[in-house]
């Protein structure tokens, strides 16, 4: 159960509703009174598509538009949400203690990945599969049975504990997260019903802290992005927060400590991480926000929230060239298999970020 008397509504099937900004279906998250005396209108909640849309109506923000619903135990305007029976300043919440997942689970997914895995596909075609599982075995990605078959993005922290895996659904032959008619995405401990978990995040890759003591660190949104990244800009170490907010905050970051950190945030979320960046300011050696992707995009690309990955794979690869010569002239694959030849690199991995 939730902390908070007023919180989004755990997902299940259908429990989402049409944003009433963007009017874009199933992807407004609704807020529901933990003691269930009041019903929110459906326009009190969060729209999933932070950047593009950021629509976010809270309760704080219905009461005070309606202060005839206002509960007579609400004596404090100023949080977006108000505790089970406290008030303000008369109980600090104790800190969470991390469930962990036995690593045995991790060890049985990494595998299937040509056939379950739709990531892993998708890849494959752009980066090659030598290159990807070479990736993917070294952030420790997996598979899963969920939809026919998703990828797992497990987050091992430094310790080498499993804290979460985040399972999702892509799209083979794109490499898009499926998110109609509702979204692919649930956690690990859910789908293996783990009783009493306590979910406390670490950073995607934050495991490979430790074999790289010395490297300047690139922290982005997206899972996919960090592995994308790896192949591109191979110095850096490409982490990843799973989302605009995900688990960026002064907990999680503090595995940083010493750091230089490079931030990479997706269109549209620059300023919201450059305030969070003051959190790195004091534990890390230097922190750039970089506005690389600023500087270049598009009033289309800015709505889509690109990020930088979707910039590196704007022009073909060299896998990907390789593979429209192939399927125009079979030919050319008989020869490749002949002679044994092998695709060069991409492009020469760049010291830094602009």
């Amino acid at each position: 159960m939730s902390d908070y008397r007023f919180h989004l509504e755990k997902y299940r099937p259908n429990s989402k509703l049409t944003c009433p900004q963007c009017k874009k279906t199933r992807c407004l998250v609704h807020y529901v009174d933990d003691q269930g005396i009041i019903k929110f209108p459906n326009y009190v909640g969060r729209c999933d598509h932070e950047n593009s849309c950021g629509y976010h109506y809270t309760p704080k923000d219905y009461f005070h538009d309606n202060p005839d619903m206002k509960p007579k135990d609400w004596d404090d305007d100023t949080p977006i949400y108000n505790k089970v029976g406290t008030t303000k300043g008369k109980e600090e919440p104790k800190p969470i203690e991390p469930s962990f997942i036995p690593m045995v689970f991790v060890s049985k997914s990494l595998s299937a990945y040509k056939t379950k895995n739709p990531l892993y596909q998708y890849l494959c075609g752009v980066i090659g599969e030598d290159e990807v599982k070479r990736i993917f075995r070294l952030y420790l990605v997996g598979t899963g049975n969920k939809w026919g078959g998703c990828t797992v993005f497990w987050q091992i922290d430094t310790n080498g504990n499993v804290r979460a895996g985040k399972l999702m659904g892509y799209d083979s032959k794109t490499g898009h997260r499926i998110k109609e008619p509702q979204s692919q995405v649930t956690w690990a401990h859910s789908e293996l019903k783990i009783a009493d978990f306590h979910l406390v995040q670490c950073l995607f890759g934050e495991h490979l802290l430790h074999e790289r003591p010395t490297a300047p660190v690139a922290l982005v949104e997206s899972e996919k992005t960090a592995l994308i990244m790896t192949h591109f800009m191979p110095d850096l170490l490409w982490l990843a927060t799973g989302g605009k907010n995900g688990c960026f905050n002064e907990k999680a970051v503090q595995v940083l400590r010493n750091r230089d950190v490079f931030l990479l945030p997706d269109l549209g979320a620059k300023e919201q991480w450059q305030q969070k960046a003051l959190i790195l300011q004091t534990l890390c050696k230097r922190v750039v926000v970089s506005d690389c992707i600023e500087k270049i995009a598009n009033g289309e690309q800015r709505e889509q929230g690109l990020d930088v990955a979707d910039f590196f794979l704007m022009k073909p690869t060299a896998h990907e060239i390789l593979a429209d010569m192939i399927r125009r002239n079979p030919a050319v694959g008989l020869l490749v298999e002949k002679l044994d030849l092998e695709v060069c690199n991409d492009e020469e991995p760049q010291d830094g970020v602009p």
